[in-house]
This record gives structure tokens, C-alpha cells and sequence, in this order.
């Protein structure tokens, strides 16, 4: 008996023990040592390429990776065949780590420092294999750090399609697939690491399709009515139109179908049109009154139009409280060193790009820490800020200097330049989840300044109505 006392005081002392070793610290460089493994599983999404919806294999892979750590995998969630939830633990709190792998069509690039096609149909021109790599490397970190602690609690990785048009993260948000969440993290590829207050613009995305009568253009121009025409004008309306929407505003558009051949009037034409401002209200307005361009277009022409929304998401709410912890985390970790290869390579993406050498200290320093920002483009991560407490970040993933949806961006996303942003990335993800997990005043005022700030007569309505998930816009 007395022996059996002895073997379970011994065995909770090095049970002790082992737990106290296990610091933040540890655990990240042991995620770091794991750099090549992630790294691999990057390099196969970014050659897959797959573009919105149709990610089917760069999901499965992310899916038996998690799978494969013990995490429990429910797939084809809100009715999206590549959407899916891994989830490791139990009971509150509940942190979402949130993860993207989609490509972007026309942007086939290889991993070279000029451009050169790989022949393919898509790029990934905003480093999503990157970000759906990164997220997942942090879950599973994070998870590994619970069992070994103890620690209490949910983490669950929300594997996100389509972010590039497709919204799949607004059919998940309007599934209530992130009302139990506590705490919502995410981050960015990109050309420098910045954790400041981010701000996106909110948009509807719409396809606009026009019904006219075929005829012989110079046989019987008559007795055609040419959709095209319906295009024109609706695109020529439009195109005045924005001398009156607050300059502010951001109104795109690229004509998808204009007809076959230019001796037969075209009865079919579709353009498809992006609205977009920081605030929802004023983008609801200003698309209502393109419908209305279309409309008149139509009368005009003789033809008929129905239109379609294909996406719509909000604009982007800030957490503060949850941003300076994402900041002091990502300055602790620090940014990426450059290699004389990287270097080289770098340099010579920077002539591309109209610079005389690459600024590599940009990608080795954290930008200074701001609580307002400008927005210029738009993410369905805006949509689940509304739901979610919500924080993001970027990492330097591309040369300084950078665009996004650029041959740059995939040729360096590519490289070890885009791995060592990732793994970047990945740890900042770690730190954070691991302190909310451990501080729950955090997750308690992050709470209470999402609340202040949504407003508390606030209800979450899609912008892109009660349509389901638009599985066909990329094909």
C-alpha cells in the first residue's frame, strides 16, 4: 500500500513537472521545428491552385491533416461540399482559429522572380495556401498544448472556401456555425507585419444577365435585339453614376459573356459588377440603384435582364482589446530574416515592381501598432466580426512591396520567403489562442467591446439575402 502512495505521488510530481516545462515558448519552438513539414503541405495547395468551391483537394488535404492529430472533422458543412469544422476538446471557452485555401483564375504563375505561366488555370495571388496552412499548423499546436496541459476547453480550425468572391464564411455565419464561439482569429498573407486595427469594405458582387433575339447582323439587323446593347448602356449608366456615390465608394465591373461572333446579334450577355463601401448601408443603396441601371438598360434595348447576387459581405468590425494582444504577440515573435538566396530573389521581384532593391528590413520589422485603419478591399471575415468577437493580422509573406492578386505575390508565395511568413503567422496564432485560453478576463472585455461596439439592438442579415451558396461562380 505504502509503495502505491509513493508510485502516485511520483507520478503527479513528474506530471507537475512536465506541465510547468511546457511554456509558451516551448511550444512555439516546437512548432518552428515543424517549419518543413507545413511547408510541404503549402507547396501542394499552392501547386493545386484550386480556385473557389472547387478546392476539393487542397480541402481534403488540410481535413486529414487535422484528422490526423486527433482532431474530430464534420464535413461539407453549410452546404459547401470544401467547407468543414476540426475541433479538438470540449466545454468554454471555444477559440476558432479561422483558414482559407482558395486560388485566384488568370494568375498561374511559377515560383520564378519574373513572369512566367505555369500553365495552369489559377494562382494563388493571395497566399491562401499559406493561410489555410498557418491556421492549421496553429490549431493543431494549440490542441497539443491542451492535452498536455490539461487545459480546458474548445479549439476548433473553420476550413473557409471561397474567400475570393465566393463568401463561404457569410453561408457559415447565417448556418450559426459561429455563434458559440468565444473568440474568432485569423490573419493575411502579405508584404509586412502589421497587427494594427484592420478595417474591409463591405460589398455585394452580382452577375446581371440580359435576354435579347438573335438575328443576322447585316442580313436582318431588324429583327434583333442585342443583349449586348443591354450591357452597354447599363455599363454606360453606371459609369455615370458614380460622379454621384459618396467618393468613398468603389464600383467594378468585367462583362463575362458579350456574345459569340460579331455577325450574329448576341441574345445573351452578362456582366458582372462589385459595389463596395466601409459602410453596408450606403452599399445596399448604392447596388439598388445599379439594379435600377440595369432596368432602364433593358427598356431601352428591348431586352429583358434578371439578375443574380453572388456575394455580399459586411464591412469589417474592429476589437481593440483583442488587437493589441495579436500585436504584442506578433513584436515577441518577431518578423522573418532573409537568406543570401532570398535575398537575391527578392531583389530581383523589387526591379519587377519598379524598385531599385528589395527593403528586406521590412519584412524582419513589426509596423508600428495603430487603432484605425483605411479600407480598400473586402473579406467574408467581415461578416463573422459581426457575429464573433474577431482579430486578424498580416504577415510579410510576398517582397516588401507587394501587391496582392499579383504575379509577385504567387511567385514569392512559392518560396521559402512565403514558408517563413507562415510560420510567422502560425505561431503569433498560437500565442494568442494559448493566452485567451489562459485569461479568461480577456475573452470577458474583448466580449463586452464587441457588444458596445455592434450595438445592442444589432440582428446579423446576410447582404446576400437567403440564396444558397453559389457552388458554380468560378465555372
Amino acid at each position: 500500500m505504502k509503495n502505491k502512495s509513493i508510485i502516485l505521488l511520483c507520478t503527479l510530481f513528474i506530471s507537475i513537472a512536465t506541465s510547468a516545462q511546457i511554456t509558451k515558448k516551448s511550444v512555439l519552438d516546437q512548432l518552428d521545428a515543424q517549419s518543413e513539414k507545413y511547408g510541404a503541405i503549402a507547396m501542394k495547395i499552392w501547386n493545386l491552385a484550386e480556385m473557389g468551391y472547387l478546392e476539393e483537394q487542397s480541402s481534403s488535404l488540410l481535413q486529414q491533416t487535422l484528422s490526423n492529430e486527433g482532431f474530430t472533422i464534420k464535413k461539407g458543412v453549410a452546404n459547401i461540399p470544401t467547407a468543414f469544422i476540426a475541433e479538438y476538446g470540449s466545454g468554454l471557452p471555444i477559440i476558432a482559429i479561422l483558414g482559407e485555401f482558395d486560388a485566384l483564375p488568370g494568375l498561374s504563375q511559377q515560383a520564378l522572380p519574373e513572369k512566367k505561366s505555369a500553365n495552369a488555370e489559377a494562382g494563388h495571388a493571395c497566399g491562401h495556401h499559406l493561410f489555410g496552412t498557418a491556421s492549421s499548423a496553429a490549431a493543431i499546436a494549440v490542441k497539443k498544448w491542451m492535452q498536455n496541459t490539461k487545459q480546458k476547453g474548445t479549439i476548433r480550425f473553420y476550413g473557409c472556401p471561397a474567400e475570393e468572391g465566393g463568401g463561404a464564411k457569410v453561408y457559415m455565419a447565417r448556418e450559426g456555425l459561429f455563434d458559440d464561439v468565444d473568440i474568432a482569429l485569423h490573419w493575411h498573407p502579405g508584404s509586412q507585419n502589421a497587427a494594427s486595427a484592420a478595417a474591409a469594405l463591405a460589398n455585394i458582387s452580382a452577375k446581371f444577365r440580359f435576354y435579347g433575339v438573335s438575328a443576322h447582323a447585316a442580313g436582318a439587323p431588324e429583327k434583333g435585339r442585342s443583349s449586348l446593347d443591354g450591357v452597354e448602356a447599363m455599363n454606360a449608366m453606371v459609369n455615370m453614376m458614380r460622379e454621384h456615390v459618396p467618393q468613398e465608394a468603389r464600383i467594378h465591373y468585367v462583362i463575362t459573356d458579350g456574345g459569340k461572333a460579331p455577325n450574329v446579334v448576341p441574345d445573351f450577355a452578362e456582366v458582372y459588377y462589385y459595389s463596395r463601401h466601409y459602410s453596408r448601408e450606403v452599399v445596399r443603396s448604392i447596388f439598388n440603384r445599379i439594379v435600377k441601371a440595369g432596368e432602364g438598360a433593358a427598356l431601352g434595348t428591348g431586352t429583358t435582364m434578371k439578375y443574380e447576387i453572388v456575394n455580399g459581405v459586411h464591412e469589417l468590425l474592429p476589437n481593440l482589446t483583442l488587437q493589441k494582444l495579436v500585436h504584442d504577440n506578433l513584436t515577441s515573435i518577431g518578423g522573418i530574416t532573409y537568406s543570401p538566396e532570398e535575398k537575391e530573389f527578392a531583389d530581383k521581384i523589387a526591379l519587377s515592381l519598379g524598385q531599385k532593391e528589395a527593403d528586406i528590413d521590412r519584412a524582419l520589422s513589426i509596423q508600428p501598432y495603430k487603432e484605425e485603419a483605411r479600407a480598400y478591399g473586402s473579406t467574408d471575415v467581415g461578416d463573422v466580426s459581426f457575429v464573433v468577437p474577431t482579430v486578424g493580422f498580416g504577415t510579410a509573406t510576398w517582397v516588401p512591396g507587394t501587391s496582392a492578386h499579383s504575379w509577385q505575390a504567387v511567385a514569392a508565395g512559392g518560396t521559402t520567403i512565403g514558408e517563413k511568413g507562415m510560420m510567422v503567422a502560425a505561431k503569433t496564432l498560437t500565442a494568442t489562442a494559448i493566452d485567451l485560453f489562459q485569461n479568461k478576463e480577456l475573452i470577458e472585455k474583448a466580449t463586452l467591446e464587441f457588444n458596445n461596439r455592434r450595438g445592442k439592438s444589432f440582428i446579423y442579415k446576410p447582404l446576400l439575402g437567403n440564396r444558397p451558396p453559389a457552388l458554380d461562380y468560378r465555372k
